[in-house]
């Protein structure tokens, strides 16, 4: 199988990345190309020892950094306002995994650094990340400890909880007084009620971005509409959670920046 073949299913995707890499998709297309020219100029710059798709991105990056310009924190950008202010590295570490859902190992290789360099990258992109949407975060949890843990996490990335709710009830009562800009749902509460009904009857009043935090999504993954697009499975991991609370809200204002448009 040639390179050509090996890459082809990969390019559009990469041409997706370098949109929101560059800010432009004439930007991106462009890095694109020279890629794809600086391969056929020297083919042993596709590095057989990683996956196909790996090798691709990390050719694209290792020809995208090399223009000065591109290292730089501030720098001309016409795409979304919450990738503007990131940094250059933990742009594409965000990026790679939230947008191209690379694992955080292979977005590693992608980037040509260690795990643990990679994780430091994306915890700084979404804390940068969080800095540009801060928003109000409504906590629908009956058991204190977690709400509490939940409550301390997201005020950590700038956030502010206006309330933590522990039924049903409770969660449209506070959804409807707060108006919140994200919630943050267990679907078994207090009272025996369901988090995902609260959830579903909140989502009748206006559109928020949702994060189910459960001991039980196989209750929610059952291929039944709705599904959660942002589902974390108790015991959580801070780092984890952190991460998909700064995708939800990236992709939310994503959308919202489409509806204008």
């Amino acid at each position: 199988m040639t390179i050509t073949q090996v890459i082809s299913p990969h390019l559009p995707y990469l041409r997706r990345f370098a949109r929101a890499l560059c800010g432009s998709q004439e930007a991106g297309d462009a890095y694109v190309v020279a890629s794809l020219e600086a391969l056929v100029q020297d083919q042993n710059l596709f590095r057989t020892d990683l996956q196909p798709r790996v090798a691709l991105y990390h050719l694209f990056l290792a020809i995208w950094s090399k223009v000065p310009l591109n290292s730089m924190t501030t720098r001309p950008f016409e795409g979304i306002r919450a990738l503007e202010n990131l940094t250059p590295r933990s742009r594409q570490a965000f990026l790679l995994t939230a947008v191209e859902s690379f694992s955080a190992d292979d977005a590693a290789r992608v980037m040509g650094v260690d795990r643990a360099e990679f994780d430091k990258l994306l915890n700084q992109a979404n804390g940068e990340i969080a800095e540009q949407v801060a928003t109000d975060v409504l906590i629908i949890e009956d058991e204190a400890i977690i709400a509490l843990d939940l409550e301390a996490l997201v005020e950590s990335l700038g956030h502010r909880v206006v309330d933590v709710a522990r039924t049903h009830k409770e969660a449209v009562e506070m959804a409807r007084k707060h108006k919140p800009g994200l919630v943050l749902a267990d679907i078994q509460l207090a009272d025996g009620s369901s988090g995902l009904e609260a959830v579903n009857e909140i989502l009748e009043t206006f559109e928020v971005p949702v994060i189910f935090v459960t001991a039980y999504p196989e209750r929610l993954l059952t291929g039944a509409k709705p599904e959660p697009a942002f589902l974390i499975t108790k015991p959580f991991q801070s780092t984890t959670l952190k991460a998909v609370i700064s995708q939800a809200l990236f992709f939310d204002q994503k959308s919202r920046k489409a509806e204008a448009a």
